[in-house]
């Protein structure tokens, strides 16, 4: 049986950086934040929640904050969900389009 775990931690070892991280943290951090003030405003400003929007922005949440906390999951499946290259995109995203 052919392990994938090891190209998978090899896929993220680019991303295990601690400037990376700490853009991963405070992203999640800085959307929590947003959401936890003024929903309806972080709503407006997004262009509303609704059923793309919603679970992507609360998994890319979670996920920005299992890899800036240094958390790395031995399973590839728990690596995959948890990736940094589909949170942080996810969170780049919404923070453009609060700002533009």
């Amino acid at each position: 049986m052919i392990s994938i775990a090891g190209p998978v931690t090899r896929l993220h070892a680019p991303m295990d950086k601690v400037l990376l991280r700490a853009l991963s943290l405070i992203l999640g951090f800085y959307h929590v934040a947003l959401v936890m003030w003024d929903p309806k405003l972080y709503a407006e400003q997004i262009g509303g929640f609704n059923i793309v929007i919603t679970p992507l922005m609360i998994w890319a949440m979670c996920s920005s904050m299992v890899f800036g906390l240094a958390f790395k999951p031995q399973n590839w499946y728990w690596q995959v969900l948890f990736s940094p290259y589909f949170s942080i995109s996810i969170l780049i995203y919404l923070t453009a389009v609060r700002m533009f």
